[in-house]
């Protein structure tokens, strides 16, 4: 697969093209509150892509249920499509996740998955489209 193409644009842009509650968490690196967003509860068959910029992240295959209220799945579709960041702040160490073609904050990833890597990717509902797949 190759390698997503780096998509460049201000934050004025962003703030524009996304809506407050999305901008707020996929620029600002803010939170949706557990258990609201439109994703965490879906069981449908598909795939999950970048809100802002359309790039797929994750599938349907490895989401499970981990009881946080966010949606959670155990490995991206691809690791070269996101980032893994350190993040200290909130007085925690932490991996952020960011999608790796328009930089946009996604949520955290934890060493407390069910999958074979024992990870838990930790994913704004507002950052993911779903797309379905019959």
């Amino acid at each position: 697969m190759a390698k997503p193409q780096q998509l460049q644009k201000t934050e004025a842009e962003w703030q524009r093209e996304l809506a407050p509650e999305e901008f707020k968490i996929m620029r600002e690196q803010g939170t949706e509150t557990p258990f609201t967003g439109e994703h965490w509860n879906n069981h449908e068959v598909g795939r999950y892509s970048c809100r802002a910029c359309g790039q797929e992240l994750f599938s349907s295959a490895t989401k499970f249920d981990s009881g946080t209220g966010w949606p959670s799945f155990t490995d991206p579709v691809n690791l070269e499509q996101v980032e893994l960041l350190d993040d200290v702040s909130h007085g925690m160490k932490r991996t952020e996740v960011r999608c790796k073609r328009c930089g946009s904050h996604l949520g955290h990833v934890f060493s407390d998955g069910p999958g074979e890597s024992g990870e838990r990717y930790c994913i704004n509902s507002a950052c993911l489209r779903f797309i379905h797949e019959a």
